[in-house]
């Protein structure tokens, strides 16, 4: 039996001596790391790569010198943080172990489990007396991991806030929360507090990034335009506000064919162009977002034809080419245009007709030819037609 740390690392193992002294022989030992990067299939490193128990018989390990060893394993995971912390494995000189092994190694990670969040609600409880002597109780309480402990009965805040890495090291950091408002975090105790700020809100980053002209963004003093790269790194961004690390950010751009060092590079160009509008560790917004892109799938939502009709002047970022831009690019116009056809007027179709998705439209040119022969537009509209 074997218990590694989350990088699959063995951290303590026991069994009968002389299958240890041949676990010796290919490193099942103290102190040697198991991960998938380091050895490929394996119970321990898959368990951890995927997050479950699993089963992984003799031929089914990448290494030939594994293939007459079977394995179960299944990850542990810290109720504190929610992260995979360990794993729990038992091996053997086996062509397959017994079926109910799984359930053995799975039962005994949930039974590590439940100690930890015994240990946990201990540690909760403590820190619950301390904040309840306070004279209001101010702020909301959080664990040293952002888990939401008390002071937030509406629950808007989610359940955690996501501190960072350094949060500890920073008394009285401003933090954006989901809502937009501006809180303090201080330490308190074991955790922290997060108290209302009477200073100034932050700037607003407004983002003009649909229709065919230059992208731009306002954000402190004055307008600036963008580089389609340093545009598509921010839409990026504003559609995933948890964050993205550089490699999530490097395939959302390139795809397969992405290098995180490259976005790194441009993230440092952009941030000192926009300072502390963009937060490291992931990669992330930290100040309110106003997009127009983001603005007009609100205003699908409400179902108002005419306001829609204004607010798109064109499709998002028409020159990138990354996939998940023109995924969402093509969602945006084929939801715009539906609208439109289903509840528009002649007046919101004709202002879609001028954007560049519109413009050669069929089904929306024939609707405007179908207006009175007086009316200006059912003859440009017929002349679209037939060009």
């Amino acid at each position: 039996m074997i218990v590694t740390d989350r990088d699959g690392r063995v951290l303590w193992r026991e069994g009968n001596r002389t299958i240890m002294r041949r676990a010796d022989q290919i490193g099942l030992a103290d102190g040697h790391q198991w991960g998938e990067h380091n050895v490929g299939t394996n119970g321990i490193g898959t368990a951890l790569a995927t997050g479950r128990p699993v089963h992984v018989y003799s031929e089914e390990h990448l290494m030939r010198i594994l293939h007459i060893w079977s394995c179960s394993a299944a990850p542990i995971t810290d109720p504190d943080s929610g992260r995979v912390i360990g794993c729990v494995d038992v091996s053997g000189t086996a062509r397959s172990l017994h079926p109910a092994t799984v359930a053995l190694v799975a039962t005994t990670a949930k039974l590590a489990e439940k100690q930890l969040a015994l240990c946990m609600h201990e540690r909760d409880e403590r820190l619950r007396r301390r904040y309840e002597s306070l004279r209001g109780h101010p702020g909301v309480l959080l664990s040293s991991t952002g888990r939401v402990i008390s002071g937030d009965p509406a629950g808007d805040l989610g359940g955690r806030v996501h501190l960072g890495e350094r949060a500890g090291q920073f008394a009285g950091q401003r933090m954006i929360l989901r809502d937009g408002s501006v809180a303090l975090l201080e330490p308190f105790s074991d955790g922290f507090l997060l108290r209302p700020s009477s200073a100034a809100a932050p700037p607003v980053l407004a983002l003009s990034f649909l229709g065919e002209g230059t992208p731009s963004a306002a954000f402190g003093e004055g307008d600036r335009s963008l580089s389609l790269r340093h545009a598509e790194i921010l839409t990026l961004l504003a559609l995933h506000p948890h964050g993205l690390t550089a490699e999530q950010l490097s395939f959302h751009l390139y795809g397969d064919a992405g290098n995180p060092v490259t976005i790194r590079a441009e993230i440092h160009r952009l941030r000192a162009q926009l300072g502390e509008a963009i937060a490291a560790k992931p990669y992330r917004l930290t100040c309110p977002v106003e997009a127009d892109f983001l603005s007009l799938t609100r205003l699908l939502s409400a179902n108002d034809p005419t306001s829609l009709a204004r607010a798109y002047p064109g499709p998002l970022l028409p020159r990138s080419e990354s996939p998940e831009i023109r995924r969402e690019r093509d969602e945006l116009e084929a939801q715009v245009r539906a609208c439109l056809l289903r509840q528009g007027s002649p007046d919101d179709l004709w202002t879609y007709a001028q954007t560049s998705g519109g413009r050669d439209d069929y089904e929306v040119l024939e609707r405007l030819a179908a207006l009175p022969p007086t009316d200006p537009r059912s003859a440009a509209a017929r002349s679209r037609l037939l060009s």
